[in-house]
């Protein structure tokens, strides 16, 4: 008879959990964002090299204007396909293939609108000529984005990361060229736009989709998602950008710049995990409907939980070390800024999950207001804690989070709330 040792018990848990969907999906999210972040690093030290300072600038400008613009396009439509009951599906992919070229349309003319008051209103010609020319890239989005969504909704979420990685590689390999043959502005902010036809030729490959003979589902199938997930959106993008504002004002340009930085670096590596396991998560849970419920929200809180706390530990505890080496002597008084502000990860991490346990319940309204709490309250910390210095601030900014984040997922974990067992009910409910 064959006896088992215990390292070979735990051998085996390891193997069985590498091969979990959810850890497979969180690994390739995390794989294709690392080798992303080798080309951007490689891209960026070139164009630190060949470019002026104001020069960037200027595309820094219109990029963040395109990112805050591009909030609008995210209007629920794809979660709601995630969440579908099967025998609804073709007829909600009709309503949501319309539905997506009206979003993207109205997203491009909000676009335009702003680039024209910040050319006719502020003067900044150059600025506003790239938001207008970057506003085509919501003419590539619809053909690919039925696709991609029905693609997370089979869980097939390595093929979304190699699609987004190739993406961002392909941008920041143009830039990289670009920035070599023309160093200007445009050089990096064309980018962008040519990528975007990457993106949408392989988000077609990663599902054939076409559209049935059946007749398109009422609007209304998607009134619960939409508002409720486009309000979640915006108020992430204030949170992201409200802080910055409010630094600015309360402590002058020169110490905004030290925590833009603090802020990238000690929060740009694990943000971006906590955006995989949102992308990750939601469609996992929302597959498990009724056979998984709380128990895979609690494997998927935990395992993202283990896999992110070595790294906002290693970030906090290392900074004063690696940030004068990496990023220069000129940055050193920056290190204890980042070590603060990495550990804001903690409370984001937490609130991303209870945000796809409530979409997969059906309740993004609760997330909205949820998202809502804590870019008040941060934003309240923040302002509070600047009246003690930048430090204070940071300080501030993580104990904001905490505050509304963790009991609310503290709470999430009890057994004594069953979203997640009625969200299939829930929805073959909505569509029948």
């Amino acid at each position: 008879m064959m006896t088992h040792t215990p390292a070979t018990s735990y051998t085996g848990r390891l193997t069985t959990l590498m091969r979990a969907p959810l850890v497979q999906g969180l690994v390739a999210f995390a794989s294709a964002e690392a080798a992303t972040r080798v080309v951007r690093l490689a891209a960026l030290l070139v164009v630190a090299r060949a470019v002026a300072p104001e020069t960037i600038g200027a595309a820094a400008l219109a990029l963040s204007l395109f990112e805050l613009v591009r909030v609008l396009a995210n209007a629920g439509i794809g979660q709601r396909l995630i969440v579908a009951d099967d025998n609804a599906l073709p007829a909600l992919c009709r309503t949501a293939y319309r539905l997506f070229w009206l979003v993207c349309l109205a997203t491009a003319t909000v676009q335009l609108i702003v680039a024209a008051i910040l050319a006719l209103v502020f003067g900044m010609a150059e600025p506003a000529a790239m938001l207008a020319v970057l506003s085509l890239v919501y003419i590539a989005m619809p053909p690919g984005l039925v696709q991609i969504f029905l693609t997370m909704r089979a869980n097939r979420m390595g093929a979304c990361a190699r699609i987004a990685a190739t993406q961002n590689m392909t941008d920041s390999a143009m830039t990289l060229a670009l920035v070599l043959i023309w160093p200007s502005a445009w050089a990096i902010v064309l980018p962008k736009l040519l990528a975007a036809p990457v993106w949408t030729v392989l988000a077609r490959r990663s599902t054939v989709w076409q559209p049935a003979t059946v007749a398109p589902a009422p609007l209304r199938e998607f009134a619960l998602f939409g508002p409720a997930i486009l309000g979640t959106e915006i108020l992430n993008a204030l949170r992201m950008h409200g802080d910055k504002l409010v630094i600015g004002a309360l402590l002058g340009t020169e110490m905004l710049g030290l925590y833009f930085f603090a802020f990238n670096a000690g929060l740009g590596i694990t943000q971006s995990f906590i955006a995989a396991c949102n992308i990750v998560v939601f469609p996992h849970l929302a597959k498990a409907g009724q056979a998984g419920g709380l128990r895979e929200y609690r494997k998927a809180f935990a395992t993202g939980l283990v896999m992110l706390t070595p790294v906002v530990a290693a970030q906090a505890l290392l900074a004063p070390i690696y940030v004068p080496v990496v990023f220069g002597a000129n940055w050193t008084d920056a290190a204890p800024l980042v070590a603060l502000l990495s550990c804001a990860a903690l409370p984001l991490f937490a609130g991303s999950l209870v945000g796809a346990k409530m979409r997969v319940a059906g309740r993004p309204q609760a997330e909205a207001m949820l998202t809502g709490a804590a870019t008040v309250s941060a934003i309240a910390g923040l302002s509070i804690g600047a009246a003690a210095g930048l430090a204070g601030a940071c300080i501030g900014f993580g104990l904001g989070l905490g505050a509304v984040l963790l009991p609310a997922a503290a709470i999430s974990l009890l057994p004594r709330r069953p979203s997640l067992n009625s969200s299939t009910a829930c929805f073959k409910g909505a569509t029948s």
